[in-house]
């Protein structure tokens, strides 16, 4: 037995022994022994960065807790580690969510027992192709060997429904490979894919490195015109915005879709606990701007906007009361 089980065993033999030894009852206890995992993404992507820097914070500033950021899948993987009781908090895209709650897309007829935390900052889908690889607009795309980024993960998701909504088959009409950033950038800086997609926070980490690695290999292809077929099978929760310029180093601002990312916990988490985690994602969002500026660019008032996804009521309680 490895990993998170065994951590779990100790700290219930922790539990027993001290209930055998005769100490007092000191009041209600830590949850899950004070241990919470956040499950958050890929290495070299802003889920994890700022994961791991929301870990320090609650470590820090929350008595009796210690957290710890853990890489993932991101999205999907993270939803469904965090319905079966394996994480206590989950970064998620918020088409993801929605998706979760509601029992559709990869959570067909299975509803996750998932509430938000916040609303935080936005997601930016990247589509960049190789510069050889004759690839001018999104329906150059067929035939293509493209990562879709990790399976169970938010880009994958968004990557299939942009290609669906172009008319794209994304399982028949290109060479679709599921593939980690990491890999991804990998196999682009190689020449084995043809282009890649990732949904992720400005700047992402292994994005900036695969542009600046190699300028004018690579460049970003235009996504804001497919807003139209995805906002009429799947609502507000998409949107347009503009990918600066000078994020990448690129010669033009580039118009994509945009999707909000979420911070979510179990349902069944106790009101207290999640209206503290709430509190000190806001009490001390300025350690977070550090670790990426992506934490600068949500606000209280924004955060409380999670509709479709339920407010925890821990949560909501902070948001109407302080």
């Amino acid at each position: 037995m490895t990993g998170r089980p065994l951590r779990l065993v100790a700290t219930l033999l922790l539990a027993v022994l001290v209930a055998g030894c005769g100490k007092a009852d000191t009041g209600p206890q830590p949850w899950h022994g004070g241990r919470i995992f956040l499950a958050t993404g890929n290495t070299t992507g802003v889920y994890y960065q700022l994961g791991g820097g929301y870990a320090d914070v609650i470590s820090r500033h929350l008595p009796g807790y210690e957290a710890r950021a853990e890489p993932t899948g991101a999205s999907v993987e993270n939803v469904n580690r965090l319905g079966s009781g394996d994480m206590e908090i989950a970064f998620s895209l918020a088409d993801t969510a929605a998706d979760a709650v509601t029992g559709r897309g990869a959570f067909d007829g299975q509803p996750q027992p998932v509430r938000a935390l916040a609303r935080v900052y936005r997601n930016y889908t990247h589509l960049i192709v190789r510069a050889d690889a004759r690839i001018d607009t999104f329906a150059d795309l067929r035939g293509k060997r493209i990562s879709t980024g990790s399976p169970k993960s938010g880009t994958d998701i968004i990557a299939g429904r942009l290609l669906t909504a172009a008319g794209i088959d994304p399982d028949r009409d290109i060479q679709r490979v599921n593939l980690s950033l990491p890999e991804t950038v990998q196999q682009m800086r190689a020449g084995s894919l043809d282009a890649m997609f990732f949904s992720g926070g400005l700047p992402t980490p292994g994005v900036k490195d695969l542009l600046a690695s190699a300028p004018g290999a690579f460049r970003l292809l235009p996504l804001a015109d497919l807003i139209e077929p995805l906002t009429a099978r799947y609502g507000s929760v998409y949107t347009t915005a503009n990918l600066p310029k000078e994020v990448y180093g690129t010669p033009t601002a580039t118009p994509t879709i945009t999707v909000s990312n979420v911070i979510l916990v179990r349902e069944d988490m106790p009101d207290q606990l999640a209206y503290d985690l709430t509190r000190v994602l806001f009490t001390y969002q300025g350690e977070l701007i550090p670790v990426h500026p992506e934490a600068a660019n949500f606000t209280r008032e924004s955060a409380s906007g999670t509709d479709p996804i339920p407010l925890h009521p821990g949560a909501a309680r902070y948001y109407r009361n302080g």
